[in-house]
């Protein structure tokens, strides 16, 4: 059986070579070009990842995508793509798995997906194997020994922007959106 992907981007270019490059390397991939579309898909079918741009029709298109995936009864693994990184603390307490920044050489692209299925797929099992009584031990800590990616979505911090390269910088201002977070970031 063939693994599924859902891909989520507006930009329909990178979609669509995405799509190609997961589809010669082995796997069986959906498409959406918007958040919404994405979150409609999730209930729709199973996926074993689910791998969404951060910002398309909304800058929070990206974190409802991962809540969605989050909330499905399948656990797929999530990636977040996206040109703009952001810092690791807050994309994990997004929901993410991974985040990968494009663009990005396919092979590396290829090897990242494969590590992040036979990590996510570990992880899948041992929760299995946990009886119910260590669950209910680990739901018994106190909120203050939680990660901030187990916490409900209205206790989450903010998104902070990471450190931009000059490079970064030229290209995010072409982006109204990013432009907007990177000054809020400097007060």
């Amino acid at each position: 059986m063939k693994r599924r992907i859902l891909l989520v981007d507006d930009e329909v270019a990178i979609l669509l070579t995405l799509k190609a490059v997961l589809e010669i390397g082995g796997f069986d991939v959906d498409t959406a070009a918007s958040g919404r579309e994405g979150k409609i898909k999730l209930r729709s079918h199973p996926y074993h990842m689910v791998i969404t741009d951060m910002r398309m029709e909304s800058d929070a298109s990206g974190a409802e995508v991962i809540a969605a995936a989050r909330s499905a009864s399948y656990h797929p693994a999530i990636a977040l793509l996206s040109a703009f990184p952001i810092a690791e603390e807050d994309w994990l307490a997004l929901g993410a798995d991974k985040m990968m920044v494009k663009p990005m050489h396919t092979q590396i692209l290829l090897q990242q997906i494969e590590k992040l299925l036979a990590t996510h797929e570990t992880k899948l099992s041992s929760w299995s194997a946990t009886p119910p009584a260590a669950t209910a031990n680990k739901a018994a800590k106190p909120a203050s020994a939680k990660s901030s990616a187990n916490k409900p979505a209205g206790k989450r911090r903010a998104i902070k922007p990471v450190a931009m390269t000059p490079g970064a910088r030229k290209a995010a201002k072409k982006k109204p959106a990013v432009k907007r977070v990177a000054k809020s970031a400097k007060r």
